[in-house]
């Protein structure tokens, strides 16, 4: 587990525009991310996260096996999901697939564990919605003590049991870097606190501080548990390019078109610029120039005093060189300059 502070780029493998404005194709999409994360390992950037989704628009259904094809290209940079839907997984299989990511990695492998903000993989595996809760917290329950890498003897309701059960490969280092994803549930947050697993925090809209209070949680829950507070992370939506016009240009009519298929399944109204402009300014949109990008990200930081932060780089069709420019500016000029500020 990693300790000081670090920062991380996030995608769910969006299928981006080519310089005709035409979708990438999934296989694409697919390499171009591989192509990121190596510009991104070769300019410092401390982890890429992968989501998984199983949705036309976006191509990575599966991050731990684009993840093994990061870790054949890459040196240094941490290799993580951004989430495994655990739920409609099956933790021994999990945690088989990102064992191998960490051998063929040298230990770079992360898992962060989540329930899912969609649900399309729930009928796809054949898993009902009603079990939602209960299919999360047996699951979590048996994939932590997976962890420690001995037999596991084990029952519910969700799968088979285990009887003295030896899963392998093993990890090096005898312990697989495991987070929990929350996206705002205290009852989540506590049970990262009672599991001993940090917490990353998808703050996906609204001012940042509204989050403070399940910082706090999860400490005072470790310490009344006798478990340990980690680092807390959090991950948010961002873009960078050369100026704010130019960065605001590139993403807000693609994040538009995004965000309002998303609302139409969950009922929520249209975006609204006003809206959007409010999340650049003041809430969870980490959108400008490296500077503009920097500052805010910085007061973040500082505001919920969490040790790692992840920039979620594409929402919807951002073209692909827009994209690795993004990447570029990230690694090159928002790093360097967030941290002078957080020094001084």
């Amino acid at each position: 587990m990693m300790t000081e502070l670090t920062f991380g780029l996030d995608t769910f493998g969006d299928r981006p525009e080519d310089d005709k404005g035409n979708l990438l194709s999934h296989g694409d999409a697919i390499r171009q991310v591989v192509d990121e994360a190596v510009l991104a390992d070769e300019l410092g950037v401390d982890v890429i996260a992968l989501g998984e989704h199983h949705r036309p628009e976006y191509a990575i259904s599966t991050p731990e096996t684009v993840l093994a094809g990061i870790a054949g290209r890459t040196k240094r940079i941490h290799l993580a999901s951004g989430v495994t839907v655990l739920s409609s997984d099956d933790p021994v299989r999990v945690f088989q697939r990102f064992a191998t990511v960490d051998a063929l990695s040298n230990g770079r492998a992360e898992v962060i564990l989540g329930r899912g903000s969609f649900t399309e993989s729930f009928p796809l595996f054949g898993y009902d919605m009603a079990d939602y809760d209960k299919l999360f917290e047996e699951k979590i329950e048996l994939f932590v003590q997976l962890l420690d890498e001995k037999p596991v003897t084990w029952s519910g309701t969700t799968r088979a049991p285990l009887v003295d059960a030896d899963v392998f490969p093993k990890t090096d280092s005898g312990r697989l870097t495991t987070w929990v994803g929350v996206g705002g549930s205290p009852q989540s947050v506590v049970r990262a606190a009672r599991y001993n697993l940090p917490l990353m925090l998808a703050i996906i809209g609204g001012r940042p501080d509204r989050f403070a209070p399940y910082v706090d949680l999860y400490r005072r829950a470790a310490d009344q548990l006798g478990t340990v507070a980690h680092p807390v992370g959090m991950h948010s939506p961002g873009f960078v390019a050369d100026t704010d016009e130019e960065a605001k240009e590139i993403f807000y009519p693609r994040f538009k078109v995004m965000r309002d298929r998303i609302g139409a399944l969950r009922g929520w109204p249209p975006l609204r610029k006003q809206e959007f402009d409010y999340e650049v300014e003041q809430g969870s949109l980490y959108i400008g120039s490296p500077e503009t990008v920097a500052r805010k990200m910085a007061g973040a930081i500082k505001t919920l005093g969490v040790g790692r932060f992840d920039m979620i780089y594409t929402a919807g069709s951002i073209p692909a060189g827009a994209r690795m420019r993004a990447v570029e500016l990230f690694g090159t000029k928002v790093l360097p300059m967030t941290r002078e500020i957080l020094a001084a």
